[in-house]
């Protein structure tokens, strides 16, 4: 059967995108390491035995989680990290280029087992894990595990099922920006999104102060990028390359100038799907052709993506457009989109504690890694990395219902939980238990030039009242 696979590997296979399977499966395993990493630090604290919202109260409450996971039948803390950092080793692993030099079937196992591991943990995240991004990798994870080996040519069917993905992500996000808020239709958006994003970065304060022009320049660029040039990766090399820089370029853009996990990150190394070059072995080698049953079975998983994918195109056209949906239990063909709205005044929650009497003096506040807090403290580069409770209470101070986790999470700093201290950046009280805690609303916006330069401060905040008044423990 040797001619068979040689046959299929050259009219199956494609030797130009050696490259783009070297990134991609490197660029997606590097993500999953990332993802398990952030899930075995915070995970426990947020949604273990003793969180904020523990999975096993989850899974006593619902009927059955929103996919298939792992913790359906048993939940531990012990369980939970196992998992995780089994999922950074395969990870690892396939960042190393390990199961790549073995027969197809062991980067597809490896992979697989990724995409089983991180949906048991996705599946029981609830709040703190019901971002984009997660069924991004998710679908991404899976699409990578019939990318085949260095013993096998790139399968051209499993690229398409890429360029789809990036092609809904992408166009999926522009459609969703026109038809929900004016400010981007009237190319106005970036003179509020930088100072009001979740979680600014380094340079967003910069950003934030360029013209306004350019600010209009920069939407029209966003509009181009998403719905125009997604619709030539399914051309030809080298149109298909230079739609695929396109994209890269401007997701570049996006990580200057601000944290948004590793959205950005995956959409670039997704791009890579689409960029064709000459075979470089060194670099990227290749079999001459395939298994026959690698063969079967990548184009039995074309054929389950071409069935799914009725729902989120479907979806893409509709006037009710889901974004960021799972239309399917295994997080497969979903839909995506990114800042259908956008927030005009940035509104910030902080929290504070007292060891004293409430009435009094004495309060101090905690401090958080990546959100917004003391004026005179620079945002921070997070991203890829994701800090969910930091983006949590971005979520609350825009209204959004979060009092579920955020009164456990004040309960938590009353009994100086080390877990939940863990989380933050400063703890006021170093470790003693406070008397009283509460939450208060502030307005931010950015200084200006003149008022950075007088007091070096990056932010101006208000008072507006407070969202949950001096707790203490047993008083709620």
């Amino acid at each position: 059967m040797d001619w068979l696979g040689g046959w299929l590997g050259g009219w199956f296979g494609t030797a130009d995108f050696g490259l783009a399977r070297f990134v991609l499966q490197r660029g997606i395993a590097a993500i999953f390491l990332l993802a398990f990493v952030s899930s075995a630090l915070q995970f426990p604290a947020l949604l273990g035995e003793h969180g904020l919202l523990p999975v096993p109260r989850y899974l006593d409450r619902v009927a059955r989680p929103p996919g298939p996971t792992l913790f359906r039948w048993r939940y531990s803390d012990t369980l939970l990290r196992t998992v995780a950092w089994t999922g950074a080793a395969l990870g690892l692993s396939v960042v190393a280029g390990l199961p790549q030099r073995g027969p197809a079937w062991v980067p597809m196992a490896v992979f697989l087992a990724m995409w089983l591991l991180y949906m048991s943990i996705v599946n029981v995240g609830q709040v703190f894990y019901g971002f984009g991004w997660e069924i991004l990798l998710l679908e991404a994870g899976f699409l990578a595990a019939f990318l085949g080996s260095n013993q096998t040519t790139t399968p051209a069917v499993t690229l398409w099922l890429f360029r789809w993905l990036v092609f809904r992500l992408e166009f999926g996000a522009g459609l969703i920006k026109m038809r929900g808020d004016p400010a981007w239709r009237d190319l106005t958006a970036l003179y509020y999104h930088h100072e009001t994003q979740p979680m600014p970065n380094p340079l967003s304060w910069f950003f934030h102060h360029l013209p306004r022009p350019l600010h209009k320049v920069e939407v029209l660029g966003n509009h181009l990028a998403q719905l125009v040039v997604p619709f030539f990766l399914f051309a030809p090399a080298p149109v298909s390359t230079v739609a695929a820089a396109a994209i890269i370029l401007t997701q570049c853009w996006l990580v200057l100038s601000g944290n948004f996990a590793w959205l950005n990150a995956a959409t670039i190394v997704l791009a890579f799907s689409a960029v064709a070059t000459p075979a470089v072995p060194a670099v990227a080698p290749g079999g001459p052709g395939m298994p026959t049953w690698f063969a079967a079975v990548v184009l039995a998983v074309g054929a389950l993506v071409l069935v799914l994918s009725w729902w989120p195109l479907r979806n893409l056209f509709s006037r009710h457009q889901v974004m960021n949906g799972s239309f399917n239990r295994w997080r497969l063909a979903n839909a995506y989109g990114a800042f259908g709205s956008i927030t005009r005044d940035r509104l910030e929650v902080v929290v504070e504690g007292t060891l004293g009497d409430p009435r009094g003096g004495g309060w101090m506040e905690y401090g958080f890694r990546g959100k917004p807090g003391e004026p005179g403290r620079m945002p921070r580069q997070w991203a890829p990395y994701q800090l969910r409770l930091d983006w949590q209470m971005w979520f609350l101070a825009l209204g959004s219902p979060g009092l579920n986790w955020f009164v456990p999470f004040l309960n938590k700093l009353l009994d100086a939980d080390p877990a939940t201290l863990g989380l933050l950046r400063h703890d006021p009280f170093a470790g003693e238990r406070p008397a009283w805690v509460r939450a208060r609303v502030f307005s931010y916006r950015y200084t200006t030039w003149a008022e950075w330069r007088g007091s070096g401060n990056w932010w101006v905040r208000e008072p507006l009242g407070e969202l949950v008044p001096p707790v203490s423990r047993g008083s709620h």
